[in-house]
């Protein structure tokens, strides 16, 4: 039998340069300590699907800010389209309407002569019915004020029953399509006669003068 040396415990074998602590046994990490790790994860894990969400937010304005300008960039080019197409076509209209003012205007020297009758007067009158329905306007009157952006005279004269410069006679009338005048009225003007004023003025004066003698004067009761 081996004797046994009293007092002497075994040791576990401890590699060499290693100590005491390593030999000891780990603990294994607390219920805490794991719930503070998935805890750190978690809000890791947040943070970046937060910022790939605001990337995708942001993104996503972008494109809406490019389809708002695509779309604004669309209606500005319908309204310049549709825009130049009724202009195209006023000027078509008015380039037709105005081929056909000699036209009109030999109908309306007919009319005058008391020539439009039969099947001439059914004829000239379609005709005019169909280029007031495409917007053409016939104006100038006698006794209106003389405008020279609507009257052309091509008659001057002076009247002493005028008190401004008037249309006294329309030789051909003017027309106008929409707001665009196509071609003036032609016209004879008269004028106020000069001095007819003056004259009036004195005659007026004369008459106040004579009611005064004949009531004994404006001084007089």
């Amino acid at each position: 039998m081996t004797e046994e040396t009293p007092g002497f415990d075994e040791q576990p074998d401890v590699p060499s340069g290693a100590t005491s602590e390593d030999a000891e046994p780990k603990a294994a990490p607390s219920v805490e300590e794991g719930a503070a790790q998935a805890g750190d994860a978690a809000a890791a894990q947040i943070a970046g699907l937060t910022a790939q969400l605001d990337q995708v937010r942001t993104a996503l304005g972008e494109r809406t800010a490019d389809v708002q300008r695509l779309q604004a960039e669309y209606q500005n080019y319908r309204r310049r389209v549709e825009r130049d197409r009724i202009a195209v076509k006023e000027i078509a209209i008015a380039n037709l309407l105005t081929e056909l003012l000699p036209v009109l205007d030999d109908i309306g020297r007919a009319r005058d002569h008391s020539e439009l009758v039969g099947g001439f007067k059914s004829v000239a009158e379609s005709l005019e019915t169909v280029a007031a329905k495409m917007g053409l306007q016939q104006f100038g009157k006698e006794g209106e004020p003389f405008d020279p952006t609507i009257h052309e005279a091509l008659m001057h004269s002076y009247a002493p029953d005028v008190t401004e410069t008037t249309c006294v006679a329309i030789l051909q009338p003017g027309y106008r399509f929409g707001e665009r005048t196509i071609r003036p009225a032609r016209v004879a003007v008269a004028e106020p006669q000069p001095g007819a004023q003056t004259v009036k003025g004195d005659e007026a004066d004369g008459t106040q003068a004579a009611d005064d003698k004949e009531s004994g004067g404006p001084d007089e009761g």
